[in-house]
C-alpha cells in the first residue's frame, strides 16, 4: 500500500479501515496477507509522524463500532502510547541500545564471519525463505506486518545469533513507520529483555498458520531455532518518574512565538493552538536515526510530512514558514521575526529529540521554550511502569480523561 505524507490521505486509509476496525480485525488481525493486506489499518505511518494521533483514531473507531467492539484494536492504538511512556521514564534504554548499536556495528568491520552473516541477513541472503522475503519487503515498501516483525527478529536473534541491536538499527534505517520507543522495546520483548526471561521464538508451524493466504505464500521457514534463551545485558534501568509538561493555557502564547513541527508531529491541527503562531518552522532529520544512511522511502516520508505540514500550518494561519536544516543555528530563523519564543509538540525520548534537543535546551532553560503534549499520552504515560497489563486497566479512565467522545 502507498503511504502519502499527508494528514488528509491518513484520514481516507482511516475511513477506509474503519468498517474492519471491530471484530473483523480482532478476528484477523495477526494473519499477513502479503503487500495489499486489508486486515490491519497500516496506519502507523501517519501516527508515528503525528499528521494522524492517537486520539483521533480512538475516536472515529468508537463511533463506528462501540467500545466492546473495538476494544482490540484500541489495545493495539494504546500499545504505542504504552510504548512511549514506558521509554521516557526508562531513557537509559535508548542511551544502552544507541551504545550498543555503535559498539556492535564497529565490532563488524573486525570479524569477516560477522559482517557476512550480517550482510547476508539485511540483503535477504539467509535461504530462510520467509525471512528472506520479509527483508527483501521491508527493503522495497518500508513496511512490514506486526507479526512478520516479530518472527524476523525472532529468527534473527535465536536463529541467526546476530546482535538485536543491529537488527533494531536495520528496522530503523527502512520503516516508514519507524519508532524509537516502539521499536527499541518490542525487539527486548522478543529478546527477553523487556519482560526480563520472556522470549518470542518463531516456529515453522506459527509462520505457516498465518501466512497461508499470502499471494507469495507459501514461504518456507525450515531450520529455525528450537531454543529462545533470554538475552541478558549488564545494566539494570531504573525507572525515573517522568518530567511531563502541564496543560499549556493561553498565558503560555502571551508572545509572538514560532511553532516547531518535527519528524513526530508534523502537523499542528491534532495541537488545537489557542493563538497563531508569528513563524512555522519544519524539522525534519530521519537520517538521525542510525549512523547508516537511511532509505530513501522513509527518507522521502519523513521530509514530505513535516514539509507539507509546514505548508498547511502556513495557509491556516497566513503566516511565513521556514525550514530548520542540521547546518543552520535556529537564531537565524527567529531573529529576523523579533521570536524569542518556540511552541513544539513534545520531543519524546529518541533520536528525533538527540537531534534537536542541543539547540532547544538553552531555550528551555531560559524559558523560551513550550512543548505541548497530548491529553491521552499524558493521562496514560504514568501508567507505563511495567507491562501493559497495568496501562490496560487504565485505558478507559485515561480516555475520560483526556475527554475523547465515546469514552
Amino acid at each position: 500500500m502507498p503511504f502519502t505524507p499527508t494528514r488528509s490521505a491518513g484520514f481516507d486509509r482511516l475511513q477506509a479501515f474503519l468498517p474492519d476496525a471491530g471484530r473483523q480485525y480482532a478476528e484477523t488481525r495477526n494473519y499477513d496477507d502479503g503487500p495489499g493486506r486489508g486486515n490491519v489499518s497500516q496506519l502507523s505511518p501517519w501516527l508515528h509522524t503525528g499528521l494522524l494521533r492517537e486520539h483521533e483514531v480512538l475516536e472515529a473507531t468508537l463511533r463506528e463500532h462501540g467500545a466492546r467492539a473495538a476494544e482490540k484494536f484500541g489495545n493495539e492504538i494504546f500499545w504505542r502510547v504504552y510504548f512511549k511512556g514506558y521509554l521516557e521514564q526508562r531513557p537509559s534504554i535508548w542511551r544502552s541500545y544507541c551504545q550498543q548499536r555503535d559498539t556492535a556495528l564497529t565490532a563488524l568491520d573486525r570479524n569477516a564471519g560477522d559482517r557476512t552473516a550480517y550482510e547476508e541477513a539485511t540483503e535477504g541472503r539467509t535461504g530462510i525463505g520467509a525471512f528472506d522475503y520479509w527483508a527483501q519487503e521491508l527493503i522495497e515498501t518500508g513496511y512490514l506486518h506486526n507479526h512478520a516483525r516479530m518472527w524476523f527478529a525472532s529468527i534473527w536473534i535465536f536463529t541467526l545469533k546476530l546482535d538485536w541491536t543491529l537488527g533494531a538499527d536495520f528496522f530503523l534505517r527502512h520503516l516508514v513507520d519507524g519508532d524509537a520507543a516502539s521499536n527499541t522495546l518490542s525487539w527486548r520483548w522478543v529478546g527477553g529483555l523487556h519482560t526480563k526471561g520472556k522470549t518470542y521464538l518463531a516456529t515453522k508451524d506459527n509462520i505457516a498458520r498465518y501466512i497461508g493466504r499470502h499471494p507469495d505464500g507459501p514461504l518456507d521457514a525450515e531450520g529455525l531455532a528450537t531454543d529462545a534463551s533470554a538475552l541478558t545485558e549488564p545494566e539494570d534501568h531504573g525507572r525515573q518518574a517522568p518530567d511531563l509538561p502541564g496543560p499549556a493555557g493561553s498565558e503560555s502564547y502571551a508572545e509572538p512565538y514560532a511553532l516547531l513541527l518535527h519528524d513526530e508531529a508534523a502537523s499542528h491541527v491534532p495541537l488545537d493552538l489557542p493563538k497563531p503562531p508569528a513563524l512555522v518552522i519544519g524539522a525534519a532529520r530521519p537520517g538521525a536515526r542510525s549512523p547508516l544512511p537511511t532509505a530513501k522511502p522513509l527518507r522521502s516520508f519523513a521530509r514530505d510530512a513535516v514539509a507539507n505540514g509546514t505548508e498547511a500550518a502556513r495557509k491556516a494561519w497566513s503566516c511565513p514558514h521556514a525550514e530548520w536544516s542540521p547546518q543552520t543555528p535556529l537564531s537565524d530563523l527567529l531573529t529576523p521575526h523579533g521570536i524569542d519564543l518556540v511552541v513544539t509538540p513534545f520531543l519524546p525520548t529518541g533520536w528525533t529529540r538527540d537531534a534537536l534537543w542541543p539547540a532547544l535546551a538553552p531555550l528551555a532553560e531560559e524559558g523560551r521554550l513550550v512543548q505541548v503534549l497530548p491529553d491521552l499520552q499524558r493521562a496514560t504515560w504514568p501508567h507505563a511502569t511495567a507491562g501493559f497489563f497495568g496501562v490496560k486497566k487504565k485505558i478507559e479512565t485515561a480516555m475520560r480523561e483526556a475527554r475523547i467522545v465515546g469514552a
